[in-house]
């Protein structure tokens, strides 16, 4: 599935200034060739734009959210509000994210 295809059958929209995510894949197996089961795994603090939110307005004037739909992004530990939306394709997993949170965005 495209990551267009995927940004329009999701049916979560975030309000305000947050950022709808979806948490990237970690990476199973280290560089020495040890592969880690799910229960070794931590949880990803990069994540993929799926959806914005709206700007806010500071002053009178429009901050517009830093990121974009499709850009990756770090962002703190215990940052986010971890969602399950059941869909067509099953359970999926997003994390809806202040904004202000994001830490870093990765080029």
């Amino acid at each position: 599935m495209t990551k267009q295809a995927e940004q329009n059958k999701v049916s979560l929209k975030p309000v305000g200034f947050r950022v709808l995510a979806k948490r990237l894949e970690p990476e199973e197996t280290l560089k020495g060739g040890i592969i880690l089961p799910d229960s070794a795994k931590k949880k990803q603090e990069t994540l993929e734009v799926i959806r914005v939110g709206q700007p806010k307005i500071v002053d009178g004037k429009e901050v517009a959210i830093p990121v974009k739909e499709g850009d990756r992004f770090l962002i703190a530990k215990y940052s986010g509000q971890d969602v399950t939306l059941n869909e067509e394709d099953g359970e999926q997993e997003y994390v809806v994210v202040d904004a202000n949170e994001i830490v870093a965005i990765v080029e």
